[in-house]
């Protein structure tokens, strides 16, 4: 618990002035809709996973293809989490997804990209993908989908829309603040390392130091989507650096 105070105390004090998230419009204080083309950059091009690769490796698991323009998981096939080339520090993402029934996945984002992790949620914090209708996952509000997984319930349950039909997601990570939005909705607004979420980390599977070092301490790091042996997909994946 010292490290990870340690770690996120010098932007406490500094970051509450930077965030960019807030209740005004659709989609926030600073909809994405305002951003300029410009600052955006497309990190998949709808035809081929160029610029993605497997969690510590180089190339991509053969679980994953392009499908019609999204990227697809196919269970059966060989898996493993798929990462972005490449970190990010602040941000704002910007993405599609849809689970097949009954399915579980989760996009990781500020997580340690080292071979002295066997995979990223032993460092990353995840946005949870879910069948909230289905998935047994769902009997756990802080698992539900759109929730910042184990920590922060989203506060509108009825955000998601049924499984096999497209959820838009926007993470915005600024500083020590985190929102999740989904389809329009704010339903997630966390402070790394505030007490609330220490108090929160200190109450989750993520308390073990042991198997979760330094769980929620980077303000930076990879981003990613995870292979939970079920079928997902996702598209329209662009970021903008804050």
């Amino acid at each position: 618990m010292a490290s990870r105070t340690l770690l996120l105390a010098g932007l406490l004090a500094s970051g509450c002035a930077n965030w960019i998230g807030g209740a005004d419009g659709a989609d926030g204080a600073t909809p994405s809709r305002d951003a300029p083309e410009a600052d955006w950059i497309v990190l998949f091009d709808g035809e081929t996973l160029d610029g993605w690769t497997g969690y510590n490796r180089d190339d991509a698991p053969a679980g994953w293809s392009v499908e019609d323009g999204a990227i697809r998981f196919t269970p059966g096939v060989e898996g493993g989490d798929l990462m972005v080339e490449g970190t990010y520090d602040d941000f704002e993402l910007e993405l599609e997804w849809k689970v097949a029934e009954c399915g579980n996945s989760g996009i990781f984002y500020r997580g340690e990209v080292s071979p002295a992790f066997d995979v990223p949620w032993r460092t990353a914090l995840e946005m949870q993908v879910l069948d909230d209708a289905c998935h047994p996952d769902a009997r756990y509000p802080s698992h539900r989908a759109g929730a910042l997984y184990d920590l922060y319930v989203p506060t509108d349950l009825e955000a998601v829309r049924p499984a096999g039909t497209w959820n838009h997601t926007r993470i915005v990570a600024d500083g020590p603040r985190i929102e999740h939005w989904l389809n329009g909705i704010q339903i997630v607004a966390a402070e790394q390392g505030s007490a609330d979420w220490e108090a929160r980390v200190a109450a989750s599977k993520f308390r073990d130091g042991d198997a979760f070092p330094a769980f929620g301490t980077r303000l930076g790091g990879g981003i990613g989507v995870q292979d939970h042996g079920d079928s997902v997909w996702y598209r329209n994946v662009r970021i903008r650096r804050l």
